[in-house]
């Protein structure tokens, strides 16, 4: 008898994500796509934008089934479900005021520094860092409107780590969830307060406190931790922390998955900071760095294998490598330069989110090209004149 792994032993050692107690045993997926949205700051905020604008052009994105994001992919991802019955998809699925409602407000946004401004407020203020960060998000993207203002198709799924349980904590209109502590379903939380959370990279941004009502959980929906204070004090940070590419609640769920990944690459540090938050933060990036590594390269691999279909393109991503002769002029050095700028809400001038756009659309383009449709025609130029050099 050989002892030679079989290909489904191979997918199940791939596996990008993991099963949990409360996942079907035999899990069918549907037919679909869903785009994942990784973090990564203004930086990700930006390139996802890129992203999203070619993806519009293919008319992929009246397509999509499910969009799945962490972070700064949630800033992004948020106004534009707060957006999508405005944005007037045509009879071939192109939204027609994607500019107007999407790309221009939350280029307004890039242009503000959110995070030093926060944790100051926080240290002197009421409330925390994670608090001023969401009455950023109130103010200039998202006003009170809440997860009820989502649309019912695509579902949009902001994740964030409840830091009690360990576990996702996931906010999407017909209900919030952590597999552990249950459910509340119809949730009105303010998508400024969901995406904060989402957000809230510790130590300098975490946690987002949400205080609520015990009874408003549906009955036994939780494994093991629906109870107080689980379930009245639920203390969330950064959907990164636990799932750095927004993939679990799309790679269970669908046949074809679309990955853009803006998360950054750990730097060498010769004289590494000692005091506890910088720190902690470098610590944070390390496990960070080797979790999205090993991440990318079994979503590529379960690609490669035939488990899912779809594309993943990254920040990183050198554009030569998918052999197109006619791929949008992207030199190496120069996008590098892009995926090495601070993981932060942090002002980004009109030049640099320029080039961060026009990156996340040429490297869009290429993945797709290559690795989803046959026949994707050539994008004549990039969205602003000036590309990424």
């Amino acid at each position: 008898m050989s002892n030679r792994p079989t290909k489904g032993d191979l997918l199940q050692s791939i596996e990008p994500v993991q099963q949990i107690e409360t996942d079907p045993q035999d899990n069918k997926l549907e037919n679909g796509i869903a785009l994942c949205l990784s973090g990564g700051g203004f930086r990700a905020m930006l390139f996802h934008l890129g992203s999203l604008w070619r993806l519009n052009e293919l008319g992929y994105l009246s397509r999509l089934q499910r969009v799945s994001s962490v972070s700064g992919g949630s800033i992004t991802a948020a106004l534009l479900g707060l957006r999508w019955p405005d944005l007037d998809f045509n009879q071939d699925g192109v939204a027609r005021r994607m500019d107007e409602l999407v790309v221009r407000p939350i280029r307004v946004f890039g242009s503000k520094t959110v995070d030093a401004f926060s944790v100051v407020g926080g240290l002197l203020g009421p409330g925390g860092a994670g608090d001023r960060v969401a009455d950023a998000y109130r103010k200039h993207l998202y006003g009170e409107k809440t997860l009820q203002n989502l649309p019912d198709s695509p579902r949009f799924v902001i994740n964030a780590t409840n830091v009690q349980s360990g576990a996702l904590w996931r906010f999407m209109k017909p209900y919030m969830r952590d597999y552990r502590v249950g459910e509340v379903k119809n949730p009105n939380v303010e998508l400024a307060v969901a995406v904060a959370a989402s957000s809230a990279f510790p130590p300098v941004l975490s946690p987002v406190s949400l205080e609520l009502d015990a009874d408003a959980f549906t009955p036994g929906s939780g494994k093991d931790l629906q109870r107080e204070p689980f379930t009245t004090d639920v203390v969330l940070s950064d959907g990164g922390v636990y799932d750095n590419l927004g993939l679990e609640t799309a790679w269970k769920k669908y046949n074809t998955i679309l990955v853009s990944d803006a998360g950054g690459h750990l730097e060498p540090e010769a004289e590494p900071k000692h005091d506890w938050v910088r720190h902690t933060q470098r610590i944070l990036f390390v496990i960070d760095n080797q979790v999205r590594a090993l991440r990318k390269r079994q979503v590529i691999d379960s690609f490669e294998l035939g488990a899912r279909r779809g594309a993943y393109w990254g920040i990183r991503t050198n554009v030569a490598n998918y052999d197109l002769t006619d791929a949008l002029p992207c030199s190496h050095d120069e996008t590098l330069k892009l995926a090495e700028i601070a993981t932060r809400l942090k002002r980004l001038d009109a030049e640099t989110q320029q080039r961060l756009i026009n990156w996340g659309y040429a490297v869009c383009d290429a993945a797709m090209r290559k690795h989803v449709g046959g026949g994707i025609p050539h994008p004549p130029k990039f969205p602003y004149p000036r590309g990424v050099n």
